[in-house]
């Protein structure tokens, strides 16, 4: 009878807890919310509910309820994809130059939009060396006067991307602003900023000096664009009325080729601000033939179709000219 009794009292138990389960698959008790997580980025959001002891997640639009392994996994695939075909902006605070790997094909535009700057030092600009070639090899920005303590201002709005030494820059500082613009600040003697600060336009980065290869103490400004070295004279106007050239501006070759201009005199400038016109002047623009081992004045000649007159004049050397390693003679 004692038997009978307890055998009895087991199976009620265990058709309570079986009710008790169908009970709450039907109608899950849910905990309080800990947090609500986007999958896909599409609006679509799961609330995190207790089922049967378990967390589970419950789609708020369909009802439908995954367990937690199957929210993490779709989670995974949704970082994923999402890191897949996001735009990887390059934002490395350990290197000047992070753009290495990217081939940017010309011509490029850059956009603004604003039409002045705030000059970069405080006193009257006097630019000491130009965007060039200069006998020390190619200079892709331009030297700034300056006393070793001078305030250096950045000369827009933006966000600062790389503080640090290199063993050229010395003491430098990089800022990207809002158009992928960014402008170089070498030569420091000190800083002010740190990486990912917010600058306001004008607003002090660090202090005037003579750091890494420098002769001298001076400021040197570069400007570029995913990498790329644009004549900061082709952006900026440096004459004294502080106006951005345009605020559409189109990049060809020779706008980013120090061996196109001198750094010991202004080049000329005309903003392009067609695509057509663009493609059209970088048409028109000298090209270069680097000089390899073995070279000679007849062989370039003759394999760019020139008489070897032609050549000599372009570059305003003589038939008997000796060429070295890694020259540039324009063959246009």
């Amino acid at each position: 009878m004692h038997f009978a009794f307890r055998l009895f009292s087991w199976l009620i138990f265990l058709c309570c807890s079986i009710n008790s389960g169908i009970s709450q698959e039907l109608i899950p008790e849910t905990s309080k919310t800990d947090s609500i997580a986007p999958i896909n980025h599409e609006d679509v959001f799961f609330e995190k509910i207790m089922l049967d002891g378990k967390v589970s997640y419950r789609n708020e639009t369909t009802g439908e309820i995954i367990s937690q392994s199957k929210y993490i996994e779709l989670c995974e695939s949704d970082m994923k994809s999402h890191a897949d075909h996001t735009h990887h902006d390059y934002w490395d605070c350990e290197r000047i130059n992070p753009y290495k790997d990217v081939v940017l094909p010309t011509p490029f535009n850059i956009s603004f939009d604003q039409t002045t700057f705030t000059p970069p030092v405080d006193h009257d600009m006097v630019i000491t060396s130009r965007f060039g070639r200069r006998r020390r090899g190619p200079h892709r920005g331009i030297d700034i006067d300056l006393v070793t303590g001078d305030f250096v201002r950045s000369i827009l709005p933006g966000k600062v991307r790389f503080v640090g030494y290199s063993r050229g820059h010395g003491k430098t500082v990089v800022v990207r602003h809002a158009n992928e613009i960014e402008t170089v600040y070498a030569h420091l003697s000190a800083y002010t900023v740190r990486v990912n600060d917010k600058l306001t336009e004008g607003q002090i980065i660090g202090f005037g000096g003579n750091t890494g290869n420098s002769r001298g103490s001076h400021l040197h400004l570069e400007v570029r664009y995913k990498g790329v070295c644009i004549h900061p004279e082709y952006v900026f106007n440096f004459d004294g009325s502080n106006t951005i050239v345009g605020e559409d501006l189109w990049v060809t070759n020779g706008w980013k080729s120090p061996r196109l201009h001198s750094s010991y005199r202004k080049s000329k400038v005309k903003g392009l601000t067609t695509e057509d016109e663009a493609v059209a002047f970088q048409a028109n623009e000298p090209k270069y033939h680097k000089v390899k081992r073995g070279d000679t004045l007849s062989e370039i000649a003759r394999s760019y179709s020139l008489r070897l007159s032609e050549i000599c004049s372009l570059n305003s050397i003589s038939r008997s000219s000796i060429l070295r390693i890694g020259q540039m003679i324009q063959i246009r």
